[in-house]
C-alpha cells in the first residue's frame, strides 16, 4: 500500500478548518497534518473537551480525510529561544501574557505538554514541532565562542525538553523535531548532540524535511540513514539553490523570499534541487511507512495551483520497495 499523501495546514491557517479540508480533498490529498494555530487545532480544548475532538474528526470525515499528526512549531520555538517581541506575533496570548522571557518559555513548555495530550485525545502518535535554541545566535564564532557556551546551550535544551518528552512517553506519543536553522539541531552533528542531550529519550524523534538541509550543503540522505530509527514523520518540501555564486549566500543577505538576489528559495515539490528519487529509495531502505506530508511553500507560485500539483507529484513519486531482486529468477 502506498504511503498516505497529506497536506500540512500550517501555511493555510488563515482558512477555517472546514474550508481547508474542502480544498485538501479537492486537491487529491489522503489526509492532513493539522497545525496547532488558526482554528485548526486548539490544544487546550483538544486536551480537555471530548466534544471538540469529535467535531474536529467529524469535519475531517465529512471530506474523506484522515489525520496523521498535529504540529506545534510556534509554541515549540519558544521553549528554548531567547524571547523577544517577534515571539508575541506567533504565540497564543495565554503563552505570551506579559512577555517575561522565562515565563514565556515555561508556558510554552506547558503548551507543548498540552499538545501531546491533544494528540492522544485525537488518537495520534506524533507531534511535530520546533525547539528553539539559546545558542543559534552564536552560529558564527566571532568573537570566539568557548565550547562550554555551546555545551551549555545543549544542556539547556535537555533540561527544558526532557519533562515534555517524559510526558509524551507516558502518553504513547513521539515528538518529531523538524531539524531546521534556528533550532537546537539544524544538521547531522547538532542532531546527534540534541539526541545525546535528552539521553536518547525514546519519545524523541525527527520530522524529516530535506529542504532545510539541501541549501546548507548537508547530506539529507545520510541524515535518513544515520537516524533511521528516529524518523517519525516526513515533510515533502523542495528548495532551489543556485549552482553559481551570486549577490547573497546561504545566510540570505537579509533579503525577503522571492527576491531574485537570493542564493536559495523554497519551491513547490519537484521544482527545486532536492533529489526526491533518492529520498524515496532511502525511505524504503530504512522501512519508513508513515505519511508523506506536503509542506507547501513557494513565494513565486499560487498556493492552490501548487498544492494540487504537489499532491499529484508525490503520489507519482512514491513506490513500494521490491520484495525480490530483479535477477532472483536465475538463482539455483
Amino acid at each position: 500500500m502506498p504511503r498516505p499523501v497529506t497536506l500540512f495546514t500550517g501555511q493555510w491557517a488563515d482558512l477555517s478548518l472546514r474550508t481547508m479540508c474542502q480544498k485538501a480533498a479537492a486537491f487529491g490529498f489522503d489526509g492532513v497534518e493539522l497545525a496547532c494555530w488558526g482554528d485548526h487545532v486548539d490544544v487546550e480544548q483538544a486536551a480537555s473537551d471530548a466534544k471538540y475532538v469529535a467535531e474536529r474528526h467529524a469535519i475531517l470525515k465529512e471530506h474523506g480525510l484522515r489525520l496523521f499528526a498535529i504540529s506545534n512549531h510556534l509554541a515549540g520555538q519558544a521553549v528554548c529561544d531567547r524571547i523577544d517581541e517577534r515571539h508575541k506575533a506567533i504565540l497564543p496570548p495565554r503563552v505570551w501574557k506579559d512577555g517575561n522571557p522565562e515565563g514565556v518559555r515555561e508556558r510554552a513548555a506547558h503548551e507543548m505538554i498540552l499538545t501531546g495530550r491533544a494528540a492522544k485525545a485525537l488518537g495520534l502518535k506524533v507531534v511535530n514541532g520546533f525547539t528553539g535554541s539559546s545558542i543559534w545566535h552564536l552560529l558564527y564564532s566571532f568573537p570566539p565562542v568557548p565550547p562550554e557556551t555551546i555545551d551549555a546551550g545543549f544542556k539547556d535544551f535537555g533540561k527544558r525538553f526532557r519533562p515534555i518528552l517524559d510526558e509524551y512517553q507516558k502518553l504513547g506519543v513521539k515528538f518529531g523535531l523538524e531539524v531546521h536553522p534556528t533550532e537546537i539541531a539544524f544538521d547531522i552533528p547538532t542532531a546527534e548532540r540534541a539526541l545525546a542531550a535528552v539521553d536518547e529519550h525514546p519519545a524523541f524523534g525527527f520530522n524529516f524535511d530535506p529542504s532545510h538541509f539541501g541549501y546548507q550543503g548537508v547530506d539529507y540522505v545520510a541524515f535518513l540513514r544515520r537516524f533511521k530509527n528516529r524518523i517519525v514523520h516526513m515533510h515533502v518540501k523542495d528548495v532551489w539553490w543556485s549552482p553559481r555564486p551570486g549577490p547573497s549566500g546561504v545566510f540570505g543577505g537579509h533579503l525577503a523570499f522571492n527576491d531574485p538576489r537570493r542564493f536559495w528559495e523554497f519551491r513547490s515539490p519537484g521544482r527545486g534541487s532536492i533529489d526526491f528519487e533518492a529520498v524515496i529509495r532511502t525511505l524504503n531502505e530504512i522501512g519508513y511507512e508513515g505519511p508523506l506530508s506536503v509542506e507547501w511553500e513557494d513565494s513565486g507560485m499560487d498556493r492552490e495551483h501548487g498544492a494540487k500539483e504537489a499532491c499529484a507529484f508525490v503520489k507519482k513519486l512514491d513506490f513500494k520497495p521490491s520484495g525480490i531482486r530483479f535477477d532472483a529468477a536465475f538463482e539455483r
